[in-house]
């Protein structure tokens, strides 16, 4: 298999696995009387023992001092940072403004690889973020899973933004550095450090919460969330960013409300609509139109080929 096919994948599987997340995720907060943080901290130290189980079965990779300095500060922006400000801003934000902020997140890392992989700005590249972008922002405003109430923020607001901001960093200054290593021995420390800089905030939460009040489904839902929308994601996020530019790598998470909404829908929570089927074919078409823009290394050999003619 080439290595875009099995970056669009990987990365693929990882969103809809979030997708399927966002009702899960919500099931849980709803009636599992676990407070969001809480299950922040469940997911990331549930990840972290995951993580470094799964080393014992993989050959062990010789890191240096600026190798765990790089990952400490990869923890900070893809895990930390990212996951934190994001719940802790819905909490205080509407659902609606928190979806919408984050379908910045492809804009926001296309201007950063422009800037700092110096990646081109094709009118493609344009033209399928705002098609995928108008995809998911049709489908929020037309979901009603989605349009649960909340009390808008400009804190709240802010702290999803620094979410998508945290993790589009994430996805372009440590790209190089994550081609070099196994993705088990990248999440292991980026997850052990994780729950170390998390442990004063994770464990009074987790203290907090009475175990007896889980039942078996939530529970189950639990354990989804830990192994499946933060182990597997994880593991197959690095895959990804071996193998496809940031910018596309971020356009697969316009799919997460479109699965959520699926999902919603074969639930009973949400009714099926022709608006719903017209943001689907807005951010497929517009993920194929990102995939169809040039890279900066295309755009260099053709214009070598051209002075060579």
């Amino acid at each position: 298999m080439k290595g875009a096919s099995k970056g669009h994948i990987a990365i693929l599987t990882t969103n809809i696995i979030f997708g399927i997340n966002i009702v899960i995720a919500k099931n849980v907060l709803s009636n599992g009387n676990i407070d969001a943080l809480a299950l922040t901290y469940f997911r990331i130290l549930g990840a972290t023992i995951a993580f470094w189980i799964a080393s014992l079965f993989v050959k062990r990779e010789k890191l240096i001092v600026k190798d765990f300095v790089i990952l400490f500060f990869a923890s900070l922006f893809g895990i930390v940072i990212n996951q934190t400000s994001f719940i802790v801003g819905l909490k205080t934000t509407s659902p609606i403004d928190a979806s919408l902020i984050i379908t910045l997140t492809p804009i926001i890392t296309m201007l950063i690889s422009a800037a700092y992989l110096k990646e081109p700005i094709t009118s493609k590249k344009i033209i399928g973020v705002l098609i995928g972008c108008s995809g998911a922002v049709i489908l929020i405003f037309s979901s009603k899973y989605l349009n649960v109430s909340g009390t808008r923020s400009w804190f709240g607001n802010s702290l999803c933004f620094l979410s998508s901001l945290a993790y589009a960093c994430y996805l372009v200054f440590f790209r190089d550095f994550i081609k070099t290593k196994h993705p088990v021995t990248l999440m292991k420390w980026m997850f052990l450090f994780s729950a170390i800089l998390l442990l004063p905030i994770g464990i009074p939460k987790i203290s907090a919460v009475d175990i007896s009040s889980i039942n078996t489904l939530i529970g189950v839902e639990i354990l989804y969330v830990v192994l499946m929308a933060t182990f597997l994601t994880y593991l197959l996020i690095p895959i990804g960013q071996k193998n496809l530019r940031p910018t596309t790598l971020t356009m697969y998470n316009y799919l997460q409300p479109i699965i959520a909404a699926v999902l919603a829908i074969f639930l009973g929570q949400d009714a099926f609509g022709l608006e719903k089927v017209l943001a689907a074919v807005l951010v497929f078409l517009g993920v194929y139109v990102v995939t169809q823009s040039k890279s900066r290394q295309q755009l260099e050999e053709e214009s070598k080929v051209k002075s060579n003619s």
